[in-house]
């Protein structure tokens, strides 16, 4: 009998310690990071990458060597590499793997170490005068439940009216596809013309529209500027862009993060070889933080994206 009063006792203890200090099994949320995936030089070493707590201060991972050796199409570049995590919560990237061929690499990983195979995905090879395939990237459109791979193309011809208002020929416009697996794929279609040659776009949603930042890349007269467009849908139509929101000087690269209750948009100012920051609350007024930003030297495009701290202690 006094063994059972006794256990009586404790259990009643057990259930007051829990009611007192909130005990469950639950574990507690992780710490949000971020990554920034990016390139040196012309793409040919692969992929590096950097993080940071606050989206002001990057710091190169793995001593700023690379974490992926290119190995997908002819001349086996991995320049402007864009990574998601998507919701399989895999880690999800496409890059421009050459100047001149009609595809982008694709590859995936769990832990940002460990990579599927490298493949080569011909996303225009079904156009025979397509020149390129340049900065595609990766959105996850969660209405459709599909991801949407986009890049700029240029070819000859698709566009007179603006043929002569490039570099060396180059009169680009935006197109896609979407893809469920990274197995098979919709047809191309054309995610961006509006009359003027548009390079390096990049989507982000908000509670109310998806929101397009684009590089105006109009060389005669010379605009090379980022500008946004707005549209109720992932996949567009987009409306008109937006006057540049960068200002006077070169700029090329947008990536987008929500960090903390501000828009961080970071660029590539690549005639002055250093980074660009501009930071907004509506996406509509920018203040430009340029000035507050570190990052590792010969960075370039890339992409911004958060993760869980338990990521990035494996990597550190």
């Amino acid at each position: 009998m006094k063994f059972d009063i006794l256990w009586s006792k404790i259990g009643c203890v057990v259930i007051c310690v829990i009611l007192l200090f909130g005990i469950s099994c639950a574990q507690p949320e992780e710490k949000t990071v971020y990554l920034f995936s990016y390139f040196k030089g012309n793409g040919e070493d692969g992929l590096h990458l950097a993080y940071s707590d606050d989206g002001l201060t990057w710091t190169a991972l793995k001593q700023d060597s690379p974490f992926l050796i290119p190995m997908a199409g002819a001349d086996k570049l991995m320049r402007d590499p864009c990574i998601i995590r998507g919701p399989d919560q895999r880690f999800h990237m496409v890059w421009t793997v050459s100047w001149g061929e009609k595809g982008i690499g694709y590859a995936a990983s769990g832990d940002l170490i460990h990579w599927t195979e490298q493949r080569f995905i011909p996303v225009m090879a079904h156009e025979p005068d397509a020149m390129n395939c340049w900065a595609p990237e990766l959105f996850y459109d969660d209405r459709t439940e599909q991801y949407l791979i986009y890049w700029a193309t240029t070819i000859p011809g698709r566009f007179p009216e603006t043929d002569a208002t490039g570099d060396n020929g180059y009169n680009h416009r935006i197109y896609y596809t979407t893809t469920r697996d990274f197995q098979t794929f919709s047809k191309t279609g054309i995610l961006y013309d509006h009359g003027f040659n548009v390079i390096d776009a990049v989507i982000v949603k908000t509670d109310s529209q998806y929101t397009l930042f684009l590089k105006d890349e109009t060389r005669y007269p010379p605009q090379k500027n980022i500008r946004i467009a707005t549209s109720e849908n992932a996949g567009g139509p987009y409306g008109p862009a937006s006057e540049p929101i960068t200002g006077d000087y070169w700029a090329e690269g947008p990536t987008v993060a929500c960090i903390g209750e501000s828009w961080y948009l970071y660029f590539d100012k690549y005639r002055l070889h250093r980074y660009g920051l501009l930071v907004s609350k509506d996406l509509k007024t920018w203040s430009d933080m340029s000035h507050a930003l570190s990052y590792p030297d010969g960075m370039r495009h890339g992409t911004v994206f958060k993760t869980s701290e338990s990521v990035l202690k494996n990597l550190l």
